[in-house]
């Protein structure tokens, strides 16, 4: 739970004020269920309640550090109830609408009942070895939206050698895509063709759009 906590209470995490609000409750989501799957086949996995808790609370201060709002209403904007096979689960739960038909996207945190399964069947694997920032520029990829403009058409990867390029002595005052990667520490934007060609050509690209 350390990372989650500050003085021993829940905190919101600085690094992802930068993300979009799938990708917030996404990461969250996915480190939760990860943790607590693996845990099912124990007799006291209901402990874990605690970790859902500071997770969760976690969660709304980034969000509501995000947007500059509260908890009390990222928890009303975002609280939803589900079915699953024991029964309705309160759930936080954002959708991303997908064009030409395709299945929204969709991030959940919540709803694994925190009872014991008592029958499994464990099948050992090769393990592989994945990048936890591929996965994570798949997931932006798959949002479909620029991360500049908000533009969902004709997206492409702006990419950089490394990160210290950002940051380079006696350089006049760094552009907004600029200081976007260089606070997400990331090498790589999903953006549109135009911002993409006006990063290139040097001009202003549009306000970000978070």
């Amino acid at each position: 739970m350390r990372p989650y906590l500050l003085h021993g209470q829940p905190e919101r995490r600085k690094e992802l004020l930068s993300y979009d609000d799938y990708t917030i409750i996404n990461s969250y989501g996915s480190q939760y269920r990860g943790v607590v799957q693996y845990y099912l086949l124990a007799g006291d996995v209901w402990r874990f309640d605690r970790l859902r808790w500071v997770m969760e609370t976690s969660m709304l201060k980034t969000l509501a550090g995000k947007h500059r709002s509260t908890v009390t209403r990222m928890a009303r904007k975002y609280k939803t109830t589900i079915e699953t096979p024991t029964g309705p689960r309160t759930v936080f739960q954002v959708s991303v609408e997908r064009d030409r038909g395709r299945k929204p996207l969709v991030a959940r945190f919540g709803g694994t009942p925190l009872k014991r399964v008592r029958t499994t069947v464990l099948t050992d694997q090769r393990p592989v070895l994945a990048s936890n920032r591929r996965n994570e520029l798949i997931h932006r990829l798959l949002a479909e939206r620029c991360e500049i403009c908000a533009c969902t058409v004709g997206l492409q990867v702006h990419h950089i050698r490394k990160l210290a390029d950002l940051n380079k002595p006696g350089r006049r005052e760094r552009p907004t895509w600029m200081r976007l990667m260089a606070m997400r520490r990331r090498k790589t934007l999903v953006i549109c063709r135009r911002c993409h060609e006006d990063i290139h050509a040097g001009r202003a690209t549009k306000p970000i759009r978070l």
